[in-house]
């Protein structure tokens, strides 16, 4: 199989690696300035899991190929602009799987390709590339989760799972995907929602007594929005990410949190945004949800 790695960040560069360190057909398509790079220096990662330097295969927009499976691992805000850079390498057989946070990405794809074409994924990893554009991988998991909508174990199901066996990363086949994306989209929503919000790592927060009781509103405020929209949950949903909340490190920042603080833009509108949105249309009261959009709003006018 043929894989075209959309992104050689912190996500796309670690997947794509682990991918062609165990000897898969790796490309990845990238910006101009960073396949300059790449070609300079190589794909690094630094990780307890095991380092890796590859001399990765690069092309940028506007080339030539064609590829069986393509990862997306791009941020939200940039789909729009990937889409119509990948769709030159698409043919009739091609997978897509986006390993993507929310759920307002699945919207474009099925739009943009046939709906049979994009498989479900999600990602745990904390990984971002250094000054020197090395990816460091900074947290013990590693876990990439896609599947069929349907939950079948289809034929290119098969064959995926043959390309990622033995690859240094956890790779989860999932009978029941969006559920799955669903799930870690409560969970990522609040704990952006509640880091940018309050401008500081989880630990601090959830040693308040309101810290703690604003985040399990948050968390109840999504988890009533889902409820609302039937969008299939387990009946303990909020109270395991709640749960998984305070098992997390004190000083753990979301990855929205450390954009703000860099600089950059935001995936606000694509997370926060999005349900705010279906909580108007479902009239639904989510005074929390609603602080936390302002919030980023602001942040984004005053970039």
């Amino acid at each position: 199989m043929k894989f075209l790695i959309v992104g050689a960040g912190g996500v796309g560069g670690y997947i794509g690696g682990r991918l062609a360190e165990k000897g898969n057909a790796v490309t990845f398509l990238v910006r101009q300035k960073r396949a300059e790079q790449l070609k300079q220096t190589g794909l690094v990662i630094h990780s307890e899991k095991g380092d890796v330097s590859l001399d990765p295969a690069v092309i940028t927009a506007g080339e030539r190929g064609q590829f069986d499976v393509i990862i997306i691992a791009s941020k939200a805000y940039s789909l729009g602009q990937v889409i119509d850079d990948v769709k030159p390498f698409v043919h009739s057989a091609s997978v897509i799987i986006p390993f993507l946070n929310g759920y307002r990405h699945y919207e474009q794809l099925f739009t943009a390709f046939s709906k049979d074409q994009v498989l479900g994924g999600l990602c745990f990893i904390e990984s971002a590339l250094n000054k020197q554009g090395e990816i460091n991988h900074t947290s013990a998991s590693h876990r990439f989760v896609f599947g069929e909508w349907n939950g079948e174990r289809t034929k290119r199901i098969k064959e995926l799972e043959k390309a990622f066996a033995g690859v240094k990363a956890e790779v989860i086949i999932s009978e029941h995907i969006e559920k799955d994306i669903w799930k870690k989209y409560l969970f990522i929503a609040a704990q952006a929602g509640m880091t940018t919000l309050f401008q500081r790592p989880l630990g601090p927060i959830l040693e308040t007594e309101s810290g703690r009781h604003t985040a399990r509103t948050l968390i109840g405020e999504i988890g009533m929005i889902l409820r609302k929209e039937g969008v299939p949950a387990d009946p303990e949903l909020e109270e395991d990410s709640f749960r998984t909340m305070t098992k997390m490190s004190y000083h753990m920042k979301s990855s929205m949190l450390r954009d703000m603080e860099n600089g950059q833009t935001t995936e606000g509108d694509h997370l926060h945004g999005f349900l705010l949105d279906k909580a108007k249309r479902l009239s639904l009261s989510t005074p929390v949800l609603e602080t936390v959009y302002a919030n980023l709003q602001m942040y984004e006018a005053e970039k």
